[in-house]
């Protein structure tokens, strides 16, 4: 059941109705990006074990829905103190699966223990409401109750945080679910798994199944009447393939897809500041973030300072292996990313764009790519248009706000933006993005208690905040009176 290191020991086989199993098509291997070296063979889920985990979950549905919001509240109080008692463990099993820094892994479990937190308290908030009829005949009464059974797929650049931003909000509402977490890092769902275990999750609740062949485990769940909602962050084009899936069946439907959030400089932005939110907007995760910033949009008037002062802390930035405490920037999450990165970059550069920092793919093991500055930057070049993911900071120069607005909104995606200038300016300016977050005079805006989500082709819904839970509960209405 357990791969057992020096330093870790973690869950290695799928979890379905409290136990761990094997995968019944065989298994794949799951890489260390640092090395491009096997880390351990994991479970490849069939079609029987989906209808397994499947049959888990709805057996659970109605006994999970059935506990007390207080005790399900529980469970996630439980899950969430747990996480960060094995904080470092969680991290160096990230940072071991998908290769960003320590630092940036350790952070992440802090940030995923939260949803838990967050949604054990709002498990106790779930209301109704009973209002009188206009026409004072009679009384309205609603009552809110948990969807079903929830499909939740998960991305490999946030294992963490993306799989607890799902599971806490349906366990809050009372939904059980069945988790398929990205096939270049399972393992640290299948940790959390054996976490909601420990804290108390009833066999079903939480199912965990794995493969590399995703499209076929996502068809045999989505075809199961049973399966009620759907979550999915990932890239718009597969989103895309699963709200026709979805529709197909009526199934709920919650979306978190691509994103080519602007980073706009306004001409009185406090420069030094601006750099400090560049690096953490664009370096994050080694840029490789739905919410990374994408494109630099950089008042004429200060663009060759803010240019030469972000170069400088790019240039900066030490790569290398993710588990060296030194390490910034760690590599890329498999050699196809290396790869789709230099290929827009090369592709900018014959457009014009000209490397001031980077560009070129260094020689040696793993899958890195150096922080990477681009100036002269066309603005339909593919580091422009297209979501990088990766550590490229393309910079874009516009004449006035109104060109800066005009260059953001003209893409199909509507995530993130970022925005530096003072604070009523940025404000006017935030009002006019067609997006579906913005951070004013700051570079991070991910906060379980706040809605993630985004605009056009970014999404549908929201999780965090208040409004997480809702993906996860359906009203029903009574007509009464008295």
């Amino acid at each position: 059941m357990t791969n057992e290191s020096p330093q870790l020991r973690f869950p290695t086989q799928m979890l379905i109705d409290g136990s761990w199993v094997g995968g019944s098509e065989g298994t794949f291997t799951v890489l260390d990006p640092s090395y491009g070296t096997p880390i351990v063979e994991a479970p490849r889920a069939g079609a029987d074990d989906v209808r397994a985990a499947v049959n888990a979950a709805a057996k659970a549905q109605p006994l999970w829905a059935a506990q007390p919001p207080r005790e399900r509240g529980e469970v996630l109080r439980r899950t969430f103190e747990l996480m960060l008692q094995r904080r470092e463990e969680l991290a160096q099993l990230m940072t071991l699966e998908m290769g960003k820094s320590l630092n940036d892994s350790r952070a992440e479990v802090s940030y995923a223990a939260e949803f838990f937190r967050w949604f054990s308290e709002e498990a106790v908030r779930v209301g109704g409401e009973l209002r009188t009829a206009p026409s004072g005949a009679n009384r309205i009464l609603t009552i809110r109750k948990p969807v079903g059974v929830a499909l939740l797929l998960t991305p490999w650049n946030f294992p963490a945080a993306m799989a607890a931003r799902k599971i806490a909000p349906a366990l809050a509402a009372g939904c059980a679910v069945v988790l398929k977490p990205a096939e270049d890092t399972p393992l640290t769902a299948l940790a959390l798994g054996q976490l909601l275990t420990e804290a108390g999750a009833p066999a079903g609740v939480v199912n965990v199944v794995t493969t590399d062949r995703p499209a076929e485990l996502v068809d045999a769940a989505l075809a199961d009447g049973r399966v009620r909602a759907l979550s999915f962050t990932g890239s718009t084009r597969v989103g895309r393939h699963l709200l026709t899936q979805t529709a197909a069946q009526v199934i709920n439907s919650s979306m978190e897809l691509g994103g080519n959030g602007p980073f706009i400089v306004l001409d009185d932005a406090d420069l030094d500041e601006a750099v400090v939110g560049a690096m953490v907007a664009k370096m994050r995760n080694g840029g490789q973030a739905c919410t990374a910033a994408n494109r630099f949009l950089v008042a004429q008037s200060v663009a060759e300072p803010f240019t030469r002062k972000l170069t400088e802390a790019m240039s900066a930035l030490r790569m290398g292996v993710g588990a060296d405490e030194s390490t910034q920037l760690g590599p890329m999450i498999n050699a196809r990313a290396v790869t789709t990165i230099a290929d827009k970059v090369d592709r900018s550069v014959a457009a014009g764009a000209r490397i001031a920092l980077g560009g070129r793919v260094p020689d040696g093991v793993g899958f890195f790519y150096p922080a990477t500055v681009l100036t002269d930057v066309p603005r339909d070049s593919a580091v422009a248009t297209e979501e990088i993911f990766g550590p490229v900071a393309p910079i874009i120069t516009v004449s006035d706000d109104d060109d800066a607005i005009g260059v953001a909104n003209d893409t199909d995606f509507g995530l993130t933006s970022y925005i530096y200038g003072s604070l009523a300016r940025a404000l006017r300016v935030a009002e006019r993005l067609e997006v579906g977050m913005v951070g004013i005079n700051r570079g991070l805006v991910s906060d379980p208690a706040a809605p993630f989500g985004g605009v056009k082709q970014s999404g549908l819904g929201r999780e965090g905040g208040f409004e997480g839970i809702e993906e996860y509960l359906e009203t029903t209405y009574i007509a009464t009176s008295w």
